[in-house]
C-alpha cells in the first residue's frame, strides 16, 4: 500500500525537523509554513515531506526529503509535484529553492539554475536565503534555482 500524502499538521513538525536533521537540512521556520507543507505517511511514521515558502507571486521550495529506506520509489517526485501543483493553485509566478546536491534530479521538474540575484525582495527574507547569501563559502556548494510556472 502507498504512503498516505497529507498536508503537514503542527503537530508533525518535531517528527519533521528530526527527519530534516537526519539529513542536514535546516528546519527552521517549518512551523510558519506548515500550511503549505505535504508529507507522506506509511504505518503512522512520516517517511517524506516537502513545503513552501509563499511570498506574494513567489515562493521557495523547502524542506524536500524522503527517508532513505523510502527513496527511488518516486516518492519525492509524488510531493514535488503536488507542490508544484498547489503553487500553481495559489497563482505563484516563480518557484524558487536551494540545493546541495540534488541539482540534477530538481532539473527534471524544469527548474534551472538562478543567481542569488534573480530572487526576488520578499524571498530574500526567507531563513534559507539569509543563510545562504551570508556565507560565500555555502554559496559555493549550493545551487540556487527556479522553475517559471506557466498557467
Amino acid at each position: 500500500m502507498a504512503p498516505e500524502l497529507r498536508q503537514a499538521t503542527a503537530a508533525d513538525v518535531p517528527e519533521l525537523e528530526a527527519l530534516l536533521a537526519s539529513q542536514h537540512l535546516p528546519p527552521q521556520g517549518l512551523l510558519d509554513c506548515v500550511d503549505t507543507c505535504w508529507v507522506l505517511e506509511d504505518g503512522g511514521r512520516l517517511i517524506a515531506c516537502a513545503g513552501l515558502e509563499l511570498y506574494g507571486e513567489a515562493a521557495l521550495l523547502r524542506s524536500v526529503i524522503v527517508e532513505s529506506s523510502y527513496r527511488n520509489r518516486r516518492h519525492g517526485e509524488r510531493l514535488v509535484r503536488n507542490a508544484i501543483g498547489e503553487a500553481r493553485r495559489r497563482g505563484i509566478q516563480t518557484l524558487f529553492l536551494f540545493t546541495m546536491e540534488a541539482s540534477g534530479y530538481f532539473a527534471r521538474f524544469g527548474f534551472e539554475g538562478c543567481d542569488l540575484e534573480d530572487f526576488p525582495e520578499a524571498v530574500r527574507s526567507s531563513f534559507q536565503y539569509r543563510g545562504v547569501s551570508s556565507m560565500p563559502e555555502l554559496q559555493g556548494r549550493v545551487t540556487a534555482m527556479r522553475l517559471e510556472i506557466a498557467d
